[in-house]
């Protein structure tokens, strides 16, 4: 290998001067937020007989009934409550070790099961947003500042409404790693000095060093540019036979069972010391750069792309069994991807165990935001200074060309044979997973939020009982809906369940669905069931859920091998609280096109939806279920509302993306506004945490009550005095060693990649 040359010759820069008011410290607000309160155990198993009863026959109730009773007549409910307190008082919450486990321990693929996903936007700058390295760059530099600011813990931290919120979540958003562990839970690891960024292109691994020491940037757009090219080149070059493509695609391992890769990352590791360090390499950056060279062809392949990856099955040679080509290659699950694809679309894909979706929101909200504002100050610059208008995330970044190494490197393998056959058999076993799977994406825009609230109706509210009406409508029968409620007011919250299958919500649908009632009383009936959900929320939001409190209770009779509470449990109640079917999440953000996930039981939906001025926009997923038909239903009932309720003007929306791209693949899309809204609106918490669904189970603590909508909004500037980080996140989560760079040159699986000059041809090694 030559002697490394050093990076395109600009000038560097300097650091920047900081405000003179400094913002206030990410962790501020740590010391002050209250614990997550533990509501009376009589109150929870009151709340949750309300909870089951709409959902069971009468006589399947008072079994329920009775089973309740005795688990609190016999005294069960107050000696596990009792020592549910006891466990909670020296830690920062009772629920998120728990939480934390319900997403590490069951053995399934995090891919379509756990990981949700967020499509942005267009970008503002038509020269970079429509290419594959223009959209790249700009976003991964936005990233890197966000990083940087993290690190330094000089990032705003989030206050909604004058409420302060945890910030403990985003000490795992960067430089962590989801981990198998062979028959026992994963642990998310993660690496407090990760300074460089993973790229991956056709399956194959990259990476450079892109923060200093000090944790400033090292690297700008137009460096980012250069190095993104040459990725893509080599990547060319080395992987330019499509059919092989597969056979080294390692990200396939981690779209399978946990106790499957966790078998195959020790065989890959056993008798290779490159392997080994190669691994530490991907597992301690900073995140994923996806390069997808894929156009999609509609906004439900959009969808389908950042959620699971393409499907592309291709004949070959006509002798063998065909190659898979789809971008379903390119992923790695285990750490947080931001995927750009050949178009300029771009979207996020988070591992979801340590990471909630408002902190991830939080994040994407902010890079695509400050890609607005460079936009803007690229534009004013010529007639008032760059700094006219304020940066959003005012980074220091310092480039210096002459001694920091931003390179590109490619990572190579040493598979063994017992590898390649696992990579083969993980390619074919996601295939059955992709195809009996299905996205598809209504972007309702006959009215929204103005409408609805102009009817005096909870939007969110209005949107769940849309969903519940739907599938009864579909398929006459009232099932289990579930919506997260976000709980980060609390310290090291996380959230708390919805179960929007109200005893009111159940007679709005019948009512809306009968021949023989009225349009006053279907308008009625669809009021109280609003009405009755937002006060429901409104108390999940204050700690007076079910889910969170009973699940810590069946956790506690596991871990201190309690009898007594397994009638509870194994009750039809029970069981069909947390069958899901309905598996749902708002989240309302102008950076946002789309976000979703997929169903968290075999026979149901998973739901994502944004709540616009104008329109309304659910991304549906489902396994072997008519999506489309479903979808269908839904706006059907949408527009029947707008009949009854009266005709509302159709928002005129200023258009926003340039490209173009409807739900069927043409015209122009619904904007958004941007402006002063750019980092507001609703949060979502991702997805559910599925059941097993027949996958081989660990030991566990059973059923679990799923995670999925935020209903705070926008962050408030405020500051406060500067406090002590909080301590880790309970549950299987561990801190690592940075893992060292500067030797890597020396290994055989590592290959240094020269970017070209700016405005020159390619360089020769």
């Amino acid at each position: 290998m030559p002697a490394p040359s050093p990076p395109p010759s600009r000038p560097s820069s300097s650091a920047r001067e900081r405000p003179s008011r400094a913002p206030p410290a990410t962790y501020s607000h740590a010391a002050s937020l209250p614990a997550l309160p533990i509501p009376p155990i009589a109150g929870t198993l009151r709340r949750y007989l309300a909870s089951v009863r709409p959902l069971l026959s009468p006589g399947a109730f008072r079994r329920t009934e009775e089973v309740v009773g005795r688990f609190a007549e016999k005294g069960v409910a107050e000696d596990l409550d009792a020592r549910l307190r006891e466990y909670a008082g020296p830690r920062p919450s009772f629920i998120e070790e728990f939480w934390t486990d319900a997403y590490l321990v069951p053995d399934t693929s995090p891919v379509l099961n756990l990981n949700p996903f967020f499509l942005l936007e267009d970008g503002p700058d038509q020269k970079t947003a429509g290419s594959l390295v223009g959209r790249a760059s700009t976003l991964a530099f936005a990233s890197l500042k966000f990083a940087s600011l993290l690190k330094k813990e000089q990032l705003q931290p989030d206050v909604v409404r004058g409420v302060p919120l945890c910030m403990a979540q985003f000490q795992h958003i960067f430089g962590s790693a989801r981990m198998p562990v062979l028959n026992a839970p994963d642990v998310v690891e993660s690496y407090d000095k990760s300074a460089h960024v993973a790229v991956m292109c056709r399956g194959r691994f990259y990476y450079f060093s892109a923060l200093h020491s000090d944790h400033s940037v090292a690297v700008d757009v137009e460096d980012l540019a250069l190095i993104l090219e040459a990725i893509m080149a080599d990547a060319a070059a080395v992987q330019a036979d499509p059919s092989k493509a597969a056979a080294a695609a390692l990200g396939l391992m981690t779209t399978q069972q946990r106790n499957t890769w966790a078998l195959a990352r020790a065989n890959l590791t056993r008798d290779s010391p490159n392997n080994a360090k190669t691994l530490g390499i991907v597992d301690s950056a900073l995140f994923v750069l996806v390069l997808d060279e894929f156009t999609p062809g509609s906004i439900h392949e959009a969808a389908a792309n950042c959620l699971h990856g393409t499907y592309d099955l291709r004949e070959g040679d006509g002798k063998g069994q065909g190659y898979q080509a789809g971008t379903c290659l390119n992923r790695w699950y285990d750490k947080l991807q931001l995927i750009v694809m050949s178009d300029g679309s771009a979207g996020v894909n988070f591992e979801h165990s340590a990471v909630d979706g408002h902190t991830a929101l939080r994040f994407v909200s902010d890079i695509f935001a400050d890609t607005v504002v460079q936009f803007a100050q690229s534009i004013t610059s010529t007639i008032y200074s760059k700094d006219h208008i304020p940066a959003l995330l005012d980074a220091v970044v310092r480039r210096d060309a002459s001694t920091f190494d931003s390179k590109p490197k490619r990572l190579d393998f040493e598979f063994p044979t017992s590898t390649l056959d696992d990579i083969y058999y993980a390619e074919t076993l996601l295939g059955d997973q992709l195809l009996q799977s299905e996205t598809h994406v209504l972007e309702f825009r006959d009215y929204g939020k103005k409408f609805i609230t102009q009817n005096k109706m909870s939007p969110d509210s209005f949107v769940q009982m849309s969903m519940l009406l739907a599938y009864y409508r579909l398929y006459g029968e009232f099932v289990c809906a579930y919506e997260p409620v976000l709980m980060k007011r609390f310290r090291h919250g996380r959230t708390e369940a919805m179960r929007s299958a109200t005893a009111k919500a159940k007679v709005f649908v019948e009512t809306w669905c009968s021949k023989f009632r009225s349009k006053s009383e279907k308008v009625a009936a669809l009021k109280e069931a609003i009405a009755d959900h937002s006060s429901l929320v409104k108390a999940a939001a204050n700690g007076e859920g079910v889910d969170r409190h009973l699940f810590a209770l069946k956790c506690i009779a596991s871990r201190e091998n309690v009898p007594g509470s397994e009638e509870l449990f194994d009750d039809e109640g029970w069981k069909k609280l947390n069958h899901t079917v309905l598996s749902t999440s708002n989240c309302g953000n102008p950076s946002l096109r789309l976000f979703g996930f997929g169903p968290v039981v075999p026979d149901g939906f998973g739901i994502g939806y944004i709540i616009r001025d104008g329109g309304l926009q659910y991304t549906i997923a489902s396994k072997h279920r008519q999506t489309k038909r479903f979808a269908n239903t839904l706006a059907g009932y949408l527009r029947e509302v707008k009949d009854i309720m009266g005709n509302h003007k159709k928002l005129q929306v200023r258009q926003f993306r340039h490209t173009s791209m409807d739900a069927e693949g043409g015209g122009m899309a619904e904007a958004s506004e941007l402006a002063d809204h750019l980092v507001k609106g609703s949060f979502s918490e991702g997805t559910d945490v599925p059941s097993a669904g027949g996958a081989k189970a660990r030991p566990s603590f059973g059923g679990v009550a799923s995670p999925a909508v935020d209903l705070y909004a926008g962050y408030d500037d405020i500051y406060g005095e500067s406090e002590p980080a909080p301590p880790p996140m309970g549950g299987v989560v561990k801190r690592r060693p940075s893992i060292d760079l500067k030797n890597v040159k020396e290994l055989g699986v590592v290959t240094e990649i020269t970017p070209r000059e700016p405005g020159g041809g390619d360089k020769g090694e």
